[in-house]
């Protein structure tokens, strides 16, 4: 039976302003699933939307529900759903594409022109109490991952997207340029691919603290030296989860000839970068947008104990403390990791 009534929300109003409103709680549909959510965490793109009130063409002109990194429990089924039942704990994968143009029916529904990601204007997400999501995008998860652990699914995604774009392979070295939330999961999905050799680089050392944690061999302060120096020309991979256009240059620097990089970070709109010596290396460049078919993996890679992700969650905060949560989480970045929002 599908739960009646009301349930609280938290919008964002505009830049900077929030608000608690009761809305009644959303019925699933055809192949829908209603889940109670559990835990949600805070994403740079929250801060950045409460801060900017906009992301490129992501503008907020009315009120909307952020919170895309998302666990939580099925309490209710639509119609001909098969593959989940009421009770069971899943990861919730926010991007719902089309299904229908090419890129859907090729596999890369994360390039669909048409995809609704949760938590993007006008679209709502998850800081709420309860959401209808389609059963395929709800991740059963084992009892073994917490549903703080499920929440991280998301970020985790995007790491373990970008080292299957560059072709990751055992044994190979690769620098990670940044060590926020994503760079840190994805120092650990470097590690569990099998590279031989992982270096974080950051200017934070708490940050550089938390990636020995999860599976650094190697750590460089960009505070106390130049990381294209130190380590230039000494990876198969690096994995940029900053862009800005200094980490964008000295990740050609960093490369050895032939090299890979993946840009994970949101880049500025133009920046300069040094094209010969990108030709010169024949190095491989790819963007890293979102994720596609890889949420079933990080789930995989969570409880089997490959990765843990539960360190990564430094702070917590109790529903509705979506503005606490958000507003301490953009003023103390040099000591939160990944805070996280929980449900009763």
């Amino acid at each position: 039976m599908t739960p009646e009534g009301m349930m609280k929300a938290v919008y964002l109003v505009e830049a900077g302003k929030f608000a608690l409103k009761e809305v009644p709680v959303p019925q699933p549909g055809p192949r829908e699933v209603l889940v109670a959510v559990k835990s949600c965490g805070v994403c740079g793109s929250d801060i950045h939307f409460y801060e900017h009130g906009r992301i490129g063409d992501f503008v907020v002109r009315e009120p909307v529900i952020l919170g895309h990194e998302c666990a939580g429990e099925v309490v209710a089924l639509g119609p001909d759903v098969g593959t989940l039942k009421v009770g069971d704990r899943v990861a919730m994968e926010p991007g719902i594409p089309c299904r229908r143009c090419d890129y859907c029916l090729s596999g890369r529904y994360n390039l669909c022109r048409d995809v609704i990601f949760m938590s993007a204007p006008p679209d709502d997400g998850f800081f709420c109490e309860f959401a209808a999501l389609p059963e395929d995008f709800a991740y059963k998860l084992p009892e073994t991952v917490s549903y703080e652990a499920g929440a991280t699914v998301e970020p985790l995604a995007v790491g373990l997207h970008a080292a299957v774009l560059v072709g990751l392979q055992p044994g190979e070295r690769v620098v990670v340029l940044g060590a926020g939330p994503i760079g840190l999961l994805a120092v650990a999905v470097a590690r569990a691919f099998g590279a031989t050799e992982v270096t974080a680089v950051d200017l934070v050392p708490m940050r550089l603290e938390f990636a020995r944690r999860m599976g650094a061999s190697r750590t460089v302060n960009a505070e106390e030296e130049d990381a294209a120096e130190t380590l230039r020309n000494s990876a198969d991979v690096v994995l940029d989860c900053v862009a800005v256009e200094k980490t964008l240059t000295q990740a050609f620097e960093i490369i050895r000839p032939g090299g890979r990089v993946a840009w994970v970070g949101m880049a500025a709109e133009v920046a300069e970068v040094p094209f010969q010596k990108f030709q010169a290396k024949e190095a491989l460049v790819t963007g890293v947008f979102r994720y596609a078919n890889r949420f079933r993996t990080a789930v995989n890679l969570l409880a089997s104990g490959r990765i843990d992700s539960e360190p990564l969650i430094t702070h917590r905060f109790r529903f509705p403390q979506v503005e606490e949560a958000i507003t301490f989480a953009a003023q103390n970045r040099e000591r939160a990791l990944k805070t996280m929002v929980n449900f009763g």
